[in-house]
């Protein structure tokens, strides 16, 4: 039998920042927690120089002759940095780019459908990619899918823009449609008119008419009846 084989652990990796006794350098270039330059220091002493005051050491540039290090909470500072990269990628804009495939012969209904994809997609803020499939002997009237391409392009030209001409592509040919400054305004400026007017009729008590003013009684049911008759 073969002896088994223990396979080892591999270490955590090292942070690329060096810290405290991580710093092998002989020297640095110390500055202070509030910023100040104390100077170059043997690495040993400024170590006993932030333990001193309960903070870390962090190689700041080891590429400098010698290494600048500097005094903070490093615990701290990771965090802050963690912070600052959470939210530039909350605030990084995704750039969505949706498909639509279409036939050089489509039928005007199937057009209309496939065009409401786009515009709906457009007003979403995400690129339309639109592709025109050949099959056959289509491949040998390619001007009739740019024709095609190009009229979708002109009947949403308010919310989209060509940003890829058409292009063949073997048995396709691409275009791609970006959206514009106005797109999804409208939809925008829908959604707060619904929105005003459903507080409108809120504040009218509900849409429902407020009763007449009146000391006169209503009349009997009986009597109603006989007007209805």
């Amino acid at each position: 039998m073969r002896p088994r084989r223990f396979s080892r652990p591999e270490p955590p990796p090292e942070p690329q920042t060096r810290i405290n006794e991580r710093i092998r350098v002989p020297q640095v270039r110390l500055i202070d927690d509030d910023g100040a330059q104390v100077g170059i220091k043997a690495t040993n002493e400024a170590l006993e120089y932030a333990y001193g005051k309960n903070l870390d050491l962090v190689e700041v540039a080891p590429q400098a002759s010698p290494p600048v290090a500097r005094v903070m909470d490093y615990g701290k500072y990771r965090y802050q940095e963690e912070q600052k990269a959470k939210l530039a990628r909350k605030h990084q804009s995704q750039v969505h780019v949706k498909e639509i495939k279409l036939r050089p012969k489509i039928a005007v209904q199937d057009y209309n459908t496939k065009k409401g994809h786009v515009v709906r997609f457009l007003n979403q803020r995400a690129k339309v990619k639109v592709t025109i499939m050949f099959r056959g002997r289509e491949t040998t009237n390619p001007e009739r899918g740019r024709d095609l391409l190009m009229r979708l392009a002109e009947d949403v030209k308010d919310i989209g823009v060509i940003e890829s001409p058409p292009l063949l592509d073997g048995r396709n040919m691409v275009m791609l449609l970006g959206p514009t400054k106005n797109a999804g305004v409208s939809r925008d400026a829908k959604a707060e008119d619904i929105e005003s007017s459903e507080e409108a009729v809120q504040a009218d008590g509900g849409g429902e008419n407020p009763a007449p003013e009146s000391d006169e009684e209503p009349p009997a049911r009986e009597e109603v009846r006989e007007a209805q008759a």
